[in-house]
């Protein structure tokens, strides 16, 4: 069999646990399994994706799985190349990151993977993005540090902050606001966010949603976590909003959510120094923000009324509407891959794919190539959904490499992008069985670009100045980080 050399574009939970899964069905040193090298390449300088940049600071119990993503990276047969950004920059720029084209990958590898997941944030069309309007992953990736380097939202001059969506990531961003920050200084939250939430002047957080409590987004666990905060309480929501409509039948989870939303918080509306709101059947029209003659002044938020649909299930208007003032909004209503990205299907806003293959345009399988995780199927799902696609997408790369297969249908990658040099992205099958591309080894040399050795050293130091602070970790950036491995002639 031939030598197998996989290049993993992307570094979050499904790309290791591909990588895992094709580890460990290939023994190293077995004779009867393919010879085989796996590269994991990922645009910022840590691993691990959305559980370093994504999860929230106070749940680390979600972060576990990095233990598994350790024992991968220690397999001498796998390499992380951390800064590396792959193709054009689209969006959602890296400043730090080395950019080279993909058909450095075709060149040097045998098979490749996309697991790039959905980095770009979906917008709402009545209120883009502005001054007054922010997207909540620019939040979150404020509160975590990331090498796209938002800046810090305006907390200290904000009393009322409306969340559009009410996913779990709108509960995040709302717990996270209303927890006092000596409360949330023993996780793993900079001193920078800290500081920032220690002046944050909200008092109130509403959340919105365009349908009713029985089609909430958000789990019962994260909606008992808003209603057990000491310092912030819920205001009451109106019976006839928690009556299920005649004849429903309610599922156990939909009936615990009526039950929590019934009982309410566990302070009583009136008596802590903030609050918190769920609006349902409300859905965003416009946002007129203030003059910047008065800063202070608040932006008014247009929602207008809705019902769901009986037979649709959809949110359907009511013809009513009313106003919100408030500080600032910020958008959670989902995740899309990059528009700019190759292989990117804009019907369906990630890439096109079937049973983990990259596709054609006219529906064939690009030959070894493949994606995962939310590259593949749109922003949806949690860490076990993630973990079984990646090993289903696995099984499929182990079928074409070993023999005695079935022989799946296949085109050109060439035929896709008719745009680019067929020769460019062409796999190439007898490739350097170990270099990564030329390219990424002198941005090693130069100390552009990480690898897993050096994020286990920061891993440490992190650890170690947050046990000085009494916290789980202090993090670092990546200017930081640098500094620290330089120091440490590491980069």
């Amino acid at each position: 069999m031939r030598p197998v050399k996989l290049a993993i574009v992307g570094g979050g939970p499904s790309a290791f646990y591909v990588a895992s899964r094709l580890l460990s069905l290939l023994p190293h040193g077995d004779p009867s399994s393919p010879s085989l090298r796996v590269h994991m390449f990922d645009r910022v300088w840590a691993p691990h994706g959305l559980v370093r940049y994504g999860v929230a600071p106070d749940h680390p119990e979600v972060k576990n799985c990095t233990r598994k993503f350790d024992a991968t990276a220690l397999d001498p047969r796998f390499r992380f190349f951390g800064n590396v950004n792959i193709g054009c920059d689209g969006l959602l720029p890296v400043p730090s990151a080395l950019s080279i084209p993909l058909s450095s990958l075709f060149s040097n590898y045998t098979h490749l993977l996309f697991a790039t997941g959905c980095p770009l944030p979906a917008l709402h069309p009545s209120i883009p993005p502005s001054r007054h309007c922010i997207p909540a992953i620019s939040f979150v990736h404020w509160y975590t540090r990331h090498p796209s380097q938002p800046p810090p939202p305006a907390l200290d001059s904000f009393t009322h902050l409306t969340l559009i969506g009410n996913g779990n990531v709108s509960l995040d961003i709302a717990r996270i606001l209303l927890t006092n920050p000596s409360v949330l200084e023993k996780y793993d939250l900079p001193v920078q966010v800290l500081d920032v939430l220690s002046r944050s002047a909200i008092r109130h957080v509403s959340i919105i949603g365009r349908r009713g409590p029985l089609q909430a987004a958000f789990t019962n666990k994260e909606l008992r976590e808003l209603m057990n905060l000491p310092e912030a309480a819920m205001v009451p929501i109106d019976p006839s909003v928690l009556a299920p409509p005649d004849g429903t039948t309610l599922t156990r989870q939909q009936r615990r959510t009526l039950e929590l939303l019934q009982k309410g918080s566990q302070k009583a509306y009136g008596t802590t120094p903030k609050s918190w709101s769920l609006e349902f059947y409300r859905s965003p029209t416009s946002l007129t923000s203030p003059s910047l003659a008065s800063p202070t002044d608040m932006s008014q938020l247009t929602l207008a009324h809705t019902r769901v649909d009986p037979v649709t299930g959809r949110a359907a208007l009511s013809g009513e509407t009313s106003t919100l003032s408030t500080s600032v909004v910020v958008t959670s209503l989902g995740f899309r891959a990059e528009p700019t990205a190759h292989f990117f299907d804009p019907a369906v806003n990630h890439l096109r794919t079937r049973a983990g293959r990259i596709l054609s345009a006219s529906g064939t399988a690009v030959p070894n190539v493949y994606a995962s995780g939310w590259a593949a199927n749109g922003a949806k799902g949690v860490l076990a959904s993630t973990m079984m696609d990646a090993y289903a997408v696995a099984d499929t790369i182990l079928s074409d490499i070993t023999p005695g297969k079935d022989i799946v249908q296949t085109t050109a990658a060439s035929a896709y992008l008719s745009n680019e040099n067929s020769a460019d992205l062409t796999l190439n099958p007898r490739p350097h069985p170990e270099d990564p591309p030329k390219e990424v080894a002198q941005g090693i040399k130069d100390g552009i670009v990480t690898q897993y050795e050096d994020w286990k050293a920061v891993d440490a130091e992190e650890t170690r100045r947050g046990e000085i602070r009494g916290k789980e970790r202090e993090r670092m950036n990546w200017e930081e980080a640098k500094a620290f491995l330089t120091s440490r002639g590491r980069v």
